[in-house]
């Protein structure tokens, strides 16, 4: 009886605003997503699809804003019909691309669910998701940002091309949409550039090296780089048998087959072409714009290079490879060592007939020319100075605990057979003072030197080192050498300034990353030592009248190789001769690196007033014996010369009766490395 009147009550208690409103707030939320549902529906079932994106050319400007080329020129869009396309290119591309395209409406969630599971247990975006509608939809119609926002409109366009259109026509779509890489937009002008034969004519083997290249048009060109795109094909066969359209055998055959691609046409002569193609590798590879949209996006890149130095580095090689055997090639690269920015590029003879381009790609040894690197360890260390002698003759060198013995021999077998300086040694590219150095230094401290001036290339901590005997690229030269004409700052290098899209929002500005990677004083002593290339007895004196202003650098030469890597203090530049296979080189083609580089030089810099290398804290300006090393006085057996050091490190000693040494203390000037030779110092800065 009592339960009962507790009911009634219950039933009686009116219901409270607080329930009425959460009420009200439920309802209005159902009917919300119940709206919002039908929207999307009749959007999906109903809304027209935008127009296609049109394409506009992509332009790579130089410093001045002169355009060095015009991505957009030469695409190749030729249509077909499904029915015209190979099924064997058809059943590839739906292999590695999409598998369950006939069975999912636009988005394939199941795949997208696998991928994430993917990613997720190797902790990196290792799958890709997006089905075949999806990359239709991207390219038709957004951008190639990587944002949620872009996702999910890609996601709804997908599926209304779904409700749009059947599937062999969204297929179809799709295979005249893709990009294959070298201008080639679709599958009928892919087969007819790679292999010159209508798409309905492919083969197995053809089909799946084709179907490959979307993937990464670049990385995966057979022209660029067979080996990725061979490995590439391999996987697309294994797919296809994976999904049960070819057998083993079927796919064993198509592996074997030696597919013939065909030679890309010749294009016109551009401008800089060797540093638009790196220009577009490092825009993709570094910056992460998609490859499509650098074609096709109407971008704008801003780089470094200065078209007038370009030319007249274009010019300097062409010049000096005159009358050379015709497969004689030469790489240049010319860079700012005040800011890294690289202001020429020639990666071969010809883009044209060859885009090797070698001054990335070339790693070969660089003889002599590593020998500053060298030098600049030994300084550094104090192990040796500008006094410091070895006697220039045939000499046995033991290492590795004795157990192993070195016996480096000098350029034609030419020596002083008498006690060196390093300035002599340098001028005169002497082998056995650099080895007797390395081995004072230890190998290990000039691997260290090598790394902080920017050298990545594999290098061994033994004697030959001092030689240059392990391959680096005229890239690493360049900047390696940019360091001395820097005042020891290294700077990161900088080939694109800034990417904008054709809206003109800013998808990428440069800001150069700046390491103090010698001591200023180091750089600067080290530069002083290589002027004596260009002077009297030095190995490129005979190029000395051509630059009208301070300058400094070392020659190299091998069995095969030549280089000559030099600077000012606005411009550094490696020069490398040779042959592309390693052929020997003759003392004639040799001699050819230092004039194209004093060529160039001197007309890259026409206009710029010279200037010398600023002297920075910590140098020492000595009057030396250069026959004893010692401070020059009239009891010295040679003709005193005025020689660099590093504070700290200069003689304290002079030519006394008899040539014996007398110590000479250093006044107050010289301690706080102001010597009496200040007096002349701005005679000698010139």
């Amino acid at each position: 009886m009592d339960r009962q009147a507790a009911d009634n009550r219950k039933k009686s208690r009116p219901v409270s605003g607080w329930s009425k409103l959460r009420r009200r707030i439920g309802w209005m939320t159902l009917l919300s997503l119940i709206a919002l549902a039908a929207t999307g529906f009749l959007l999906l079932k109903y809304a027209p699809l935008p127009a296609g994106a049109t394409m506009q050319s992509t332009r790579i400007l130089d410093a001045n804003g002169q355009t060095i080329a015009s991505l957009k020129g030469g695409v190749n869009r030729p249509t077909a019909k499904l029915a015209d396309i190979s099924p064997w290119l058809v059943k590839a591309t739906l292999a590695v691309e999409d598998r369950r395209f006939y069975e999912h409406a636009g988005v394939d969630w199941r795949g997208l669910a696998r991928a994430a599971w993917v990613d997720l247990r190797h902790m990196s975006k290792e799958q890709g998701a997006s089905t075949l509608t999806q990359q239709l939809a991207r390219n038709l119609y957004l951008s190639h940002e990587r944002t949620w926002t872009r996702k999910l409109k890609e996601a709804w366009y997908a599926g209304r091309l779904e409700q749009s259109f059947t599937k062999d026509e969204i297929l179809e779509l799709y295979l005249n949409q893709i990009y294959y890489g070298h201008g080639a937009y679709g599958a009928e002008a892919a087969s007819r550039l790679y292999f010159n034969k209508p798409a309905k004519e492919l083969t197995i083997a053809e089909s799946a090296l084709l179907a490959g290249i979307p993937k990464g048009p670049r990385y995966y060109s057979p022209h660029l780089n067979p080996k990725s795109s061979r490995a590439r094909q391999r996987k697309v066969l294994q797919s296809l048998l994976e999904t049960g359209q070819i057998t083993k055998l079927q796919a064993d055959r198509a592996a074997r087959e030696n597919v013939a691609v065909r030679a890309l046409p010749e294009e016109e002569e551009r401008a800089a072409p060797y540093f638009a193609e790196y220009v577009k590798k490092i825009a993709v590879e570094r910056l992460g714009i998609d490859e499509r949209l650098m074609n096709e996006g109407g971008l704008t890149i801003r780089t470094t290079l200065d078209l007038r130095m370009q030319q007249m580095a274009e010019a300097a090689v062409k010049k000096g490879l005159t009358g050379a055997n015709e497969e004689l090639q030469a790489a240049l690269i010319a860079v700012d060592p005040r800011n890294g920015y690289i202001k020429a590029m020639v990666g071969g003879r010809s883009f044209r007939t060859n885009q090797y381009n070698r001054v990335f790609t070339n790693t070969r040894q660089p003889g002599s020319s590593f020998k500053p690197i060298v030098y600049a360890a030994a300084l550094e260390n104090r192990t040796i100075t500008a006094a410091t002698r070895f006697r220039s003759e045939p000499t046995l060198f033991y290492f590795d605990h004795g157990r192993q013995i070195y016996r480096p021999g000098n350029y034609s077998g030419r020596y002083a057979h008498a006690d060196i300086g390093l300035r002599q040694a340098i001028s005169a590219s002497d082998n056995i003072y650099a080895v007797h150095t390395i081995v004072q230094t230890g190998p290990e401290a000039v691997i260290s030197m090598a790394r902080k001036l920017g050298i990545a290339s594999p290098l061994k901590a033994v004697p030959s080192l001092a030689l240059g005997t392990f391959p680096v690229s005229p890239f690493e030269m360049a900047y390696a050498f940019s360091v001395f004409a820097g005042g020891g700052e290294r700077v990161e290098p900088i080939a694109i300034t800034l990417v904008q899209d054709r809206r003109g929002k800013v998808l990428y500005e440069s800001h150069p990353q700046r390491t103090q990677a010698i001591e200023p004083a180091l750089a600067y002593v080290t530069t002083h030592l290589l002027k004596s290339v260009f002077e009297r007895g030095g190995t490129a004196r005979r190029v000395a009248n051509m630059i009208k202003r301070p300058v400094a650098g070392k020659s190299g030469t091998t069995d095969s190789d030549a280089w000559f890597v030099g600077y000012t203090p606005e411009l550094t530049t490696a020069v490398w001769l040779g042959y592309d296979r390693g052929r020997p080189i003759t003392s004639g083609e040799a001699h050819r690196a230092a004039p194209i580089f004093a060529q160039y030089t001197e007309a890259a810099l026409s206009g710029t007033a010279p200037k010398g290398f600023p002297v920075p804290e910590g140098v020492v300006h000595a009057y030396i014996d250069p026959a004893t090393g010692l401070l020059a006085s009239p009891a010295c057996p040679g003709e005193g010369a005025v020689e660099v050091f590093l504070e700290g490190t200069e003689p304290l000693r002079s030519c006394g009766p008899l040539g014996s040494a007398v110590e000479v203390k250093p006044n107050r000037d010289e301690q706080s490395g102001r010597s009496w030779w200040r007096k002349l110092r701005g005679w000698w800065r010139s």
